[in-house]
């Protein structure tokens, strides 16, 4: 509750400049940075290719918004490190080299890239953290609220397994890598539902959200549990609840637990829709990115107004205090809420969720 209190209260000053005029305002505050034209080049980072949403969504809404709001002047200079530290910290030295305007960067590893932050803040260069929190001085976050992530994840978890649930009940917990801060507070929130109510028979720390590691995981969970006595797998996201299933597949499951997921992507989606996998996160991603988009623009034109505007929140990383921040809101999407969520939203169409193999699912579900 108290997140959300804190998230209407940005809200509410956010509509309160736009009633003013404030955020269509293309001038600056006179504290304003020296300012830049259109003519700016926007490096976006983002950490790996596991997770399709950022190719097909976090990365072209960023860049349309970055083309509107400069009139199509602004350049994206777009780098996806494929889950190596290593090769993003050499992308991002090079954007610093190249001179790029702005940098936006979703960190493979948040501790890390500190050092290469401080090098982008030695070198002039604004850095908007995206979906993760690096450290270093960074001068923007944007991001959803990730303990409430987890336990969105836990409470519908609970509500899959039935109103008799009790601490008989063995959960086996499949989490996020250990190098993303994220994946922390996601573990966090779900262990704040889930605390006194089930028991967790197992618990991993995912490296790199590898699916094909969290299908060994569950693999293992089973050998030591056995298939039949796992009431619940809690997945952290939507590529491990992928491995996850085939482990339980491979075993002999033919009823699946309710598994968990996050990012709602298409093929969790699906699963969701055949009984598969209980539940996703749904993160409205066109808010997060334009707002990262905005942020960046406003940043490096000097539009102090607006840009304080969009960050009406703060948060702190090891390394840093108050930075600011804006935390967008996420939904629950199990079978009955897809059609109000990921459909009523853009993010699919039906005719990309039902076809052939899944139309009467579809039927089933009222998608038509």
């Amino acid at each position: 509750m108290r997140r959300i209190a804190m998230f209407v209260a940005a809200s509410t000053m956010t509509l309160s400049l736009a009633g003013c005029g404030v955020l269509n305002a293309t001038g600056s505050s006179t504290s304003a940075s020296p300012t830049k034209g259109n003519d700016i080049t926007v490096g976006v980072l983002m950490p790996d290719k596991i997770n399709t949403r950022y190719t097909n969504f976090d990365y072209p809404i960023m860049a349309a918004k970055i083309a509107e709001l400069t009139n199509k002047q602004g350049k994206v200079d777009y780098q996806n490190a494929a889950s190596s530290a290593a090769t993003q910290a050499t992308q991002m030295r090079k954007m610093i080299d190249e001179k790029v305007d702005v940098i936006i960067l979703d960190s493979v590893d948040a501790h890390a890239i500190a050092g290469t932050v401080k090098k982008a803040k030695a070198a002039g260069i604004p850095v908007i953290a995206y979906d993760r929190l690096a450290e270093g001085p960074i001068d923007a976050y944007v991001s959803f609220d990730n303990e409430l992530v987890g336990e969105v994840q836990a409470r519908t978890l609970l509500e899959g397994i039935g109103s008799n649930v009790d601490t008989s009940d063995k959960v086996v917990m499949v989490n996020g890598s250990p190098t993303d801060p994220n994946a922390k507070q996601f573990k966090t929130g779900a262990m704040s539902e889930l605390n006194g109510k089930v028991t967790i028979a197992d618990s991993y720390d995912t490296k790199d959200w590898n699916p094909d590691i969290a299908e060994q995981e569950v693999t293992k969970a089973i050998g030591s549990l056995g298939k039949d006595n796992i009431a619940a797998v809690y997945s952290a996201n939507d590529a491990m609840a992928g491995g996850i299933v085939k482990a339980l597949k491979a075993a002999g499951v033919t009823e699946m637990p309710p598994i968990t997921g996050q990012d709602a992507d298409l093929d969790a989606i699906q699963r969701i829709l055949i009984g598969e996998q209980y539940m996703t996160v749904y993160k409205p991603y066109p808010d997060e990115a334009e707002a990262a988009a905005q942020m960046a623009v406003y940043k490096v034109q000097g539009k102090d107004i607006q840009f304080d505007a969009l960050t009406q929140d703060t948060v702190d990383s090891p390394t840093n205090k108050n930075i600011p921040s804006q935390l967008v809101q996420v939904n629950a999407v199990t079978k009955s809420k897809i059609k109000d969520t990921v459909v009523a939203d853009g993010i699919y169409k039906i005719s990309q969720i039902c076809t052939a193999a899944y139309k009467t699912a579809c039927a089933q579900a009222g998608l038509k």
